[in-house]
């Protein structure tokens, strides 16, 4: 799912425009911020009439379900929101928006453009259902993961960790994650396989890499799950920066 956010004083009306935008290219999802003694979020499905109110679940929670059957989605008004990419109306105060947008005539083609070329929000659940859909589904007989998280504490002397920052080389990257792929998927028994790292901020105890593996029987599926995790680390060239309560540093892995 390519994810989205907005923000302004005008913020609302832009999404609007850009939501009827999205829905001619896919399945399109807004979830805004809730007014005052409001729930905290209310999202909808374009033109489908869908409607969901905050409760129990939360904004992370909603945006989970929606990954695992969207195709674009919108968080409106939630600027703090660290893994989104924001674009601005108006005079919004955000950093490192990707773009800003004139509330009076918006740049529609330029968001819509800006968003198709996002990373795209993935999570396990995600591409779990994205494994289920597989036409060979009906042949597997095990779904395997690997979920790699932001570790706090090596041991219980150092210093936490407050988050990883994670930048890749765009192209390159790609390029041989996918040949990782084809790779497993290649082998007898595996039909599908799904990879996904993070990247930008990502807080300690949040997840950043997920591998995840359809195949016949849980033999097959348990050794693509740990070739791939290992071949991630060592084949996609990635820069990562440690955050901890004392100091930051980068540090380059082959990743």
């Amino acid at each position: 799912m390519q994810l989205h956010g907005i923000v302004g004083p005008r913020a609302d009306g832009v999404a609007d425009l850009l939501a009827e935008r999205l829905t001619e290219r896919g399945r399109t999802a807004v979830v805004r911020r809730g007014e005052t003694d409001a729930p905290e979020w209310t999202a909808y499905v374009v033109g489908d009439g869908w409607t969901g109110v905050g409760g129990d679940r939360s904004v992370d929670d909603v945006l989970d379900e929606l990954a695992r059957d969207h195709d674009y989605a919108l968080l409106v008004g939630f600027p703090d929101a660290n893994r989104v990419p924001q674009l601005a109306v108006g005079d919004a105060d955000v950093e490192d928006a990707v773009l800003d947008l004139d509330p009076g005539d918006p740049d529609l083609d330029a968001a819509v453009d800006a968003v198709a070329a996002a990373e795209p929000f993935e999570t396990l659940s995600s591409l779990v259902a994205d494994l289920k859909a597989s036409p060979r589904e009906q042949y597997a007989g095990a779904i395997a993961t690997f979920t790699g998280r932001v570790r706090a504490l090596e041991d219980e002397d150092d210093d936490r960790t407050e988050s990883l920052t994670f930048e890749k080389y765009e192209g390159v990257a790609a390029d041989r994650r996918e040949a990782i792929r084809e790779a497993l998927e290649s082998r007898d028994g595996v039909y599908d396989v799904r990879l996904h790292h993070r990247v930008g901020r990502v807080e300690a105890g949040e997840d950043i890499v997920f591998v995840a593996v359809l195949a016949g029987h849980r033999r097959e599926a348990f050794a693509a799950v740990e070739d791939g995790i290992d071949r991630l680390k060592e084949d996609v060239p990635i820069f990562k920066k440690e955050v901890t309560v004392a100091d930051e540093f980068w540090k380059h892995e082959r990743q």
